[in-house]
């Protein structure tokens, strides 16, 4: 795929956020920290799920990502506090993506088991909240990692872990 010329937001100056998915030989034709760093850059889309549960990638280094998100009203339950899917979608999202930063061009995963603690509810009101994940071990098929959510005070109120299965992207999807 040749990129789209970045569009800036003008708002912030930061690149606008397009969104998508990719087929997956070309998302595997690139290191997953590339295509994570290039999903910031705006060369890339964010997928939908992004757009619809108002999270926004903020930084991917190796083994770490953190994003920042804002619920809507949509997400809330009849107590007026944030769904508890919510606050696992944001975890999923990070431990998921750190290990993604991990992978090597070729590779893809997936989410094998996930568990989340939750420490305090989550209200319209904690946004812009914050979350990051890293990973605790890449092995050759499985990569275990854990996540962190805060509120915009810097609280936490959610936390979790996530095992990864890692596969090789089959060769017809590559020449798809």
């Amino acid at each position: 795929m040749s990129p789209d010329p970045i569009a800036l937001d003008p708002a912030d100056g930061q690149p606008a956020i397009r969104y998508g998915v990719l087929p997956l030989h070309e998302v595997a034709s690139v290191s997953g920290l590339d295509f994570l760093r290039g999903m910031i850059a705006g060369i890339y889309p964010a997928p939908p799920i992004a757009e619809i549960s108002g999270m926004r990638l903020g930084r991917a280094d190796e083994g770490e990502v953190e994003f920042e998100g804002a619920p809507t009203h949509a997400f809330m339950n009849p107590l007026g506090t944030i769904h508890g899917g919510w606050t696992s979608i944001m975890l999923d999202t990070v431990m998921a993506c750190a290990v993604h930063t991990m992978l090597k061009a070729g590779q893809g995963y997936t989410t094998a088991e996930f568990k989340v603690h939750f420490v305090r509810p989550v209200f319209p009101s904690s946004a812009p909240v914050r979350a990051v994940g890293s990973v605790i071990h890449a092995g050759g098929r499985l990569a275990t990692s854990e996540g962190k959510l805060y509120d915009a005070r810097g609280r936490l109120l959610a936390h979790g872990t996530e095992t990864c299965f890692v596969f090789d992207v089959p060769k017809a999807a590559a020449a798809a």
